[in-house]
């Protein structure tokens, strides 16, 4: 092996993806990489050009990639040394859709495609990470605005890797067309074109013997190598490779690599003795790929206005609907939705920045409520508030005005995703809301000391929060202060104890479900007022006591309250389980009705639904009576 490709090697392991491969592996690579060298400005590959037979990882210097919007060119991606681009050629057969140029003098190297596939085909690591990079570069700059200088491409998605998996989502054809062993080339062609499909499956007793493309039909009929009247089995590639009908992203794809094809066909028990249930595509896997939760928030932070966050918030939409109708468990939803969420609304930030100037003082925007808690799947209204490091009391109105005009500005790019402005004023532009780090001080000592006066029923979703971007000491000063209070606050707990058991209970004496007695919601189950708060405050509640920071979601509390309270972890866990099993049906009931599902109509329930509901329902009244005997409640009974 020669010097060269073994510093290449060497320079190659320092950076993703190909720190997941060995140096063995790496020095194997390495011997058939080609070192360009590119003077300032020279175009190594542009818009319209034919694919090239290898991709490409920056030595030295910056690449620029490009792409042409709105008839000008706008600047898409920089590329940095250890930077990957140019993976169209693995994952598409058209040309190249950007334009890669030399912004100084650099050094990329080549990685020849043939050479670099079977190590993508044996490493799912790899593969999941050029499958992002190319989604990530390859959006038709045609489908969005995308004008001036995108502002940032460097994005850490904290999510699990399993769950960025876990919930893409993969359509496919669910028609594809069958045609028996003896049809007429002719009559195969015609059939593919008049339903505009590329691939058809030849069938043998309904399962599939074999597969007919696109690609078959040009290289072996246009070149002559067969006739358009001989029968189709003369053509078609078999075996064919079967998956079953609930395949992941990452799977497919490592099967076509492996086998080189570009169709796998659904059959019921993925076999090829099975009835055929659909056919997935490469272009199927570049879609779903487009939606990767990681993608989606790598677009959030080149967001340029709300249309943008509106288009990207759309498809977590989508992620949702797929992940619940595929059983994905709805913990590992909620971690995402939750982490987009929060990308929005810090993205929605940064854009308010960028139009106001500079904020005149560190401050945290903290998301309230069920953002704060990471349970908002719907769109539902958006509760937040902001605290400022204190000023100088000269300074205070000034400060303050800015920070009401930065709220103001931000709630309505998030007003215009489809974030409704919650109804109560629970707004950082509202004046109440958005103060100074001391002042919300007083105001949670407030809370503590003297719950339940002066309107403070609300006070309770104050002490859900996330921050969504800003100074984390100033959200650990509150937090600090939340629970240097509780130890000495009986009538504090007392307060919340008893606006966890007010809510008016789900079922009837005769277990029947207590529904709207009249108004727009007559005869339906607020499942939000009756099933999910009385939950919601009761795992607040106990968290709070136990002393147990850092963890907001209802599901994760009353997990935590399991683990350390072994005497009740049964009911616990049954709330845990419960409180899943009720969002479920909320976010369903939301998502068929594009609204926030609050309020359920039983009567469309099926039978067996609505005995899991009540079943859901059951382990309230275990909870209540818990809080009941934990708190001795008085104050306010």
């Amino acid at each position: 092996m020669n010097v060269i490709a073994e510093r290449i090697a060497e320079f190659l392991r320092e950076f993703p993806p190909f720190n997941n491969l060995s140096l063995e592996e790496l020095k194997l690579v390495s011997n058939s990489i080609r070192v360009i060298n590119l003077e300032k400005q020279k175009v190594l590959f542009q818009i319209n050009d034919s694919l090239h037979d290898s991709f490409y990882v920056v030595a030295s210097g910056v690449i620029n990639l490009s792409v042409i919007a709105d008839a000008e060119e706008t600047l898409l991606n920089k590329c940095l040394p250890g930077d990957v681009f140019g993976l169209r050629p693995f994952f598409a057969k058209n040309n190249y859709m950007m334009t890669a140029k030399a912004r100084e003098e650099s050094i990329v190297y080549a990685i020849p495609i043939t050479t670099f596939r079977p190590f993508v085909a044996q490493n799912a690591e790899v593969l999941n990470f050029l499958l992002e990079s190319f989604a990530n570069n390859s959006n038709d700059p045609r489908d969005r605005e995308n004008k001036g200088k995108l502002l940032s491409d460097n994005v850490v998605f904290s999510g699990q890797q399993s769950d960025i998996h876990y919930l893409q989502s993969l359509s496919y054809n669910k028609t594809p067309i069958k045609v028996s062993a003896s049809s007429i080339v002719r009559d195969v062609a015609q059939l593919m074109t008049d339903n505009l499909t590329n691939s058809v499956f030849v069938t043998d007793n309904a399962f599939p013997i074999g597969i007919v493309t696109d690609t078959d039909i040009r290289s072996k009929i246009g070149t002559g190598r067969f006739l358009i009247t001989n029968t189709v089995d003369k053509i078609m590639s078999s075996p064919v490779i079967t998956v079953t009908e609930n395949v992941s992203l990452a799977e497919a794809q490592l099967l076509m690599l492996k086998n080189n094809v570009s169709h796998l066909c659904v059959t019921q028990d993925g076999s090829e003795k099975s009835d055929i249930k659909g056919v997935i595509s490469e272009h199927d896997l570049i879609v779903a790929q487009a939606s990767n939760p990681g993608v989606l928030i790598k677009e959030i932070k080149r967001s340029k206005d709300a249309k943008d966050l509106k288009h990207v918030r759309s498809r977590l939409t989508e992620i949702i609907q797929t992940s619940i109708s595929k059983n994905v468990p709805l913990t590992h939803v909620c971690n995402i939705a939750g982490e987009i969420n929060l990308a929005i609304v810090k993205r929605s930030i940064e854009l308010s920045i960028l139009d106001l100037g500079s904020p005149p003082a560190r401050f945290a925007f903290l998301c309230i409520g069920s953002q704060g808690r990471k349970e908002q799947l719907l769109l539902t209204d958006q509760d937040n508030i902001l605290v400022f490091e204190d000023v100088a009391t000269d300074k205070y109105k000034e400060v303050k005005d800015y920070f009401l005009k930065l709220s103001k500005k931000t709630i309505n790019i998030l007003e215009k995703v489809g974030y409704d402005i919650c109804p109560n004023g629970h707004n950082a532009s509202n004046i109440l809301w958005c103060k100074s780090l001391t002042d919300w001080i007083k105001q949670y000592e407030n809370w503590m000391n003297t719950p339940g006066e002066i309107s403070n029923e609300i006070s309770s979703i104050f002490f859900d929060y996330e921050i969504a971007f800003g100074e984390p000491k100033i959200e650990e000063a509150i937090t600090n202060v939340i629970f240097k209070n509780i130890k000495k606050q009986k009538l504090f707990f007392d307060y919340l104890g008893n606006d966890a058991i007010k809510k008016p209970a789900p079922l009837s004496f005769f277990k029947k479900f207590n529904v709207e007695e009249d108004g727009i919601h007559k005869d339906k189950f607020d499942i939000k007022t009756k099933a999910l708060m009385p939950l919601i405050d009761g795992a607040r509640l106990f968290t709070m006591s136990n002393n147990i920071k850092g963890i907001n979601n209802t599901y994760m509390r009353f997990k935590q309250l399991a683990m350390d309270d072994p005497k009740h972890s049964e009911i616990f866990l049954n709330c845990a389980e419960a409180f899943l099993v009720l969002s479920k049906f909320r976010t369903l009931e939301g998502l068929r009705n594009d609204n926030s599902g609050q309020y359920i109509t039983i009567e469309e329930l099926s039978k067996a639904d609505r005995e899991i509901l009540k079943s859901a329902l059951a382990p309230m009244k275990d909870l209540e009576e818990l809080i009941k005997d934990s708190f001795q409640l008085t104050q306010f009974s």
